[in-house]
């Protein structure tokens, strides 16, 4: 007679910053809840690609490192037990009669509701495609940052337009001996307080630009060349470090056979964060509606959305309305002192 297999309640796939904040909320609700993610350590992409950049889209935080935001989410979720698997890629999902079964790499897990939060899928940065590029990766180019002390005292040069080309120039100016910023457009695509700072920095800007070619001298990284993007000509740019920012191309991988409603690679949601497959939830980045702001705090507010609907889906008749602030208070009471440590 076969075994009857541990069906959870909530199966949380992404453990990201999104992820982790659906994970403490299910805990709130008792729900029994079972994280699973790819990457070996909690924090998804911002772990990943950047914990030493700072956010600034977090209610309360003027700005906080990336590191720290996952750090603080981590000690908020160790109030619970829940089972946390990482390294254990989800490649199929199919729904049984009452519940879900969930393949992985690893194995097999089974839960009666399930809320993604997978980010942008899995990323890969967009690369220099310069002659010369790929051999100085990891040396003199640089795709990821960190420890921001690596760069202490040298003269680095960031390519990339955008709010996290323009974040990190910010915040190599006080590290760095000099820092420049190149882009191909005359005018970033940054957030306008983030361009203002910029444009008010000793940050160097070079627009509209490109990187021609690697300088090299003895096989050593001297700098780079750039060219103008309307006119001829162009100039040497000394350099020890380049930061390549140039975003990231991403894939949504076996979620594309699941049968979701997917839109430029995103997952179509309602209002409650449901897909149209049921019991499934989106949250975050990988969720999109009419109106949606990607941002992280878009995000921590669709998590406890996710959670009590997904409850609600469960066992309809169960309350899913957030609870009042003092009745989150007091399940958290027990566990004060984790939270003030």
């Amino acid at each position: 007679m076969s075994e009857t297999p541990e069906i959870y309640d909530i199966t949380i796939i992404g453990g990201g910053p999104i992820g982790l904040f659906a994970a403490f909320y299910a805990g709130l609700r008792k729900a029994k809840t079972k994280l699973i993610d790819s990457l070996p350590q909690l924090g998804g992409q911002l772990a990943t690609l950047y914990p030493e950049k700072y956010i600034y889209d977090v209610p309360g935080y003027p700005a906080i490192k990336a590191i720290d935001l996952v750090a603080n989410l981590e000690k908020q979720l160790s109030v619970f037990d829940h089972d946390i698997l990482l390294e254990e890629e989800v490649t199929n999902l199919t729904r049984k009669e009452d519940y879900l079964e969930i393949e992985t790499t690893k194995g097999t897990h089974y839960s009666k509701a399930i809320i993604l939060a997978v980010g942008n899928g899995s990323f890969q940065p967009r690369r220099l495609t310069v002659d010369g590029s790929e051999a100085l990766e990891g040396k003199n180019i640089h795709y990821y940052v960190k420890d921001i002390n690596e760069f202490a005292g040298k003269k680095v040069a960031i390519a990339g337009g955008g709010d996290s080309a323009i974040d990190w120039a910010l915040m190599l100016e006080s590290v760095a001996e000099q820092v420049s910023i190149i882009h191909r457009r005359p005018e970033f695509r940054g957030h306008e307080h983030s361009v203002e700072k910029l444009k008010n920095s000793t940050v160097q800007i070079y627009t509209p630009y490109t990187i021609d070619q690697l300088c090299l001298e003895d096989n050593s990284f001297k700098g780079i060349q750039l060219k103008h993007t309307k006119e001829d000509g162009g100039f040497h740019l000394p350099v020890d470090s380049l930061i390549v920012n140039y975003g990231f191309t991403s894939s949504l991988g076996h979620l594309k056979d699941w049968g979701l409603d997917i839109s430029r690679n995103s997952i179509t949601v309602d209002s409650d964060m449901s897909t149209t497959l049921p019991g499934v939830y989106a949250v975050g980045d990988i969720s999109t509606y009419m109106g949606k702001v990607k941002l992280i705090a878009t995000g921590f507010g669709e998590a406890p959305t996710a959670v009590n609907n997904a409850l609600h889906f469960i066992k309809p008749d169960a309350r899913t309305q957030p609870m009042h602030s003092t009745s989150i208070f007091e399940k958290l009471e027990p566990h004060k002192e984790i939270l003030q440590n």
